[in-house]
């Protein structure tokens, strides 16, 4: 996945390379998340149930065999996705790049991994927005 290049400086001068490394040597092209393969494109469910072609059967959202199949009603909402696996940062600090603090994983995973940090950035930026509201023009309308 690209870096934006306001964000490149925060990252080693080699991380595609140890990102290939972690993504195709270490997790062996599939998601450490759910086990979603690298390139391939998986029918899955809202939910994040995926079907797993290789092996036949229907995965959960953490890669485990599902014990029973979707219902029809289930199999109604089935999409198809393309998987790209990207390398994330456990402790979402992109200066601590030891491989036990990165892992590989699809779309799904990354966006489920990111979600708290996410809504901790959302707060902050608008709070601060509020602030800045109040401290020039006066105070924030609710």
């Amino acid at each position: 996945m690209p870096i934006r290049p306001e964000h490149r400086f925060f990252y080693p001068i080699d991380w595609p390379q140890l990102s290939a490394t972690i993504r195709f040597g270490r997790a062996g092209g599939a998601c450490e998340g759910c086990g979603r393969p690298h390139g391939q494109t998986v029918y899955c469910l809202s939910d994040g149930r995926w079907w797993d072609a290789a092996a036949g059967t229907w995965r959960d959202g953490k890669g485990r065999t599902l014990p029973a199949l979707p219902t029809i009603e289930d199999l109604g909402a089935i999409r198809s996705t393309y998987v790209v696996l990207a390398t994330a940062h456990r402790d979402h600090d992109t200066a601590n790049n030891a491989a036990a603090n990165l892992a590989a994983f699809c779309q799904r995973c990354h966006i489920n991994h990111d979600r708290p940090e996410h809504r901790r950035r959302r707060w902050r930026t608008l709070f601060r927005r509020r602030a800045m509201g109040d401290l020039f023009r006066g105070p924030h309308a609710l």
